[in-house]
């Protein structure tokens, strides 16, 4: 009995210290939730990113970090590259048959790297409901490399098939993380959208696999 209470009492300050261990990194790696998708039911671009940033969480606004090229880029394609507001911005989107979302629904990440997202906290994005509602989808358009590959990983292949021929298709992350492309090079990527809601839908060569 003696060797079994030693024992008890070991786990049992073990157990303890692993529990405080979790409740401080949990408070660093709250699961977040995303936000609700931006358009309406007559767009035919589908814009995805990741997961929202901590400052756009905080702001409850896409891509709101002062850094991301992502609303400068619509200002210059949408609007003779005049400063838009956030609110002029979703109106403009809007007139353009554009939307927006995230393939995430909500994850447990500290920061806002897409690196430092915990894998086994994910929860993506309910897109058969999505593309149910919007059926006049015809471009899929990711915001960068994770939009794309946790597309691929968590929801492409549970798709119907008639959802998994819509037109992909990866630009450039718009994220200030991204460095290596100089602006102007984006803002040249991503004119497609311009061209493509001034034109004749068609489909793009990228497929998901």
């Amino acid at each position: 009995m003696g060797e079994a209470n030693i024992f008890l009492k070991h786990l049992e300050t073990n157990n303890l210290h692993y529990n405080s261990t979790l409740n401080r990194f949990f408070r660093f790696m709250k699961q977040a939730t995303g936000f609700n998708l931006l358009g309406n039911n007559k767009a035919q671009i589908l814009i995805l990113g990741s997961m929202p940033s901590v400052v756009s969480l905080e702001k409850q606004q896409y891509y709101a970090h002062p850094r991301n090229a992502f609303w400068r880029i619509m200002a210059a394609l949408f609007n003779q590259d005049k400063i838009i507001t956030y609110q002029q911005g979703e109106h403009l989107l809007e007139a353009q048959g554009i939307a927006v979302w995230d393939v995430l629904k909500s994850c447990a990440r500290q920061g806002s790297l897409d690196s430092a997202i915990e894998k086994h906290s994910i929860e993506p994005n309910d897109f058969i409901a999505l593309f149910t509602a919007f059926p006049q989808i015809k471009y899929v358009f990711f915001n960068g490399g994770t939009a794309e590959s946790l597309y691929k990983k968590y929801v492409y292949q549970d798709l119907l098939a008639e959802y998994r021929s819509i037109s992909y298709a990866k630009l450039p992350s718009t994220s200030p993380t991204y460095a290596a492309m100089h602006y102007q090079d984006k803002l040249a990527a991503w004119a497609v959208l311009e061209e493509l809601s001034r034109a004749d839908f068609s489909p793009l060569v990228w497929q998901g696999e």
